[in-house]
């Protein structure tokens, strides 16, 4: 009895375990202006590894693929064209935030 209980919770934990671990997936950055060398960067949960004017996080939780993550990678690497799967909606709020942060260290 005790073994049945024990199996019944090691599959139901490897069932939750499973769902997060098919969340997590490969995004794909366009940058506007391309870094000057092989660059890594962290930023919302995932490793970015950038090169010319691509970024690549090969395995990111689902709370990169959004604005926040677009802002914070931009914040890093400058301007992003294209994000994983946002929407020209988010790209424009990832934008807005990337030319901010430029202007403000030029001043």
């Amino acid at each position: 009895m005790k073994l049945q209980v024990l199996a019944a919770a090691a599959a139901l934990s490897l069932a939750f375990a499973g769902s997060s671990i098919a969340a997590d997936g490969k995004i794909i950055v366009t940058l506007k202006t391309p870094v000057a060398a092989k660059t890594k960067v962290i930023a919302a949960g995932a490793v970015f590894n950038c090169e010319g004017s691509t970024c690549v996080a090969a395995v990111a939780p689902s709370r990169t693929d959004t604005a926040k993550g677009c802002k914070a990678l931009s914040k890093e690497v400058g301007e992003v064209v294209t994000f994983g799967s946002l929407t020209n909606d988010d790209l424009a709020k990832c934008g807005a935030v990337s030319a901010t942060t430029r202007t403000q260290a030029a001043n």
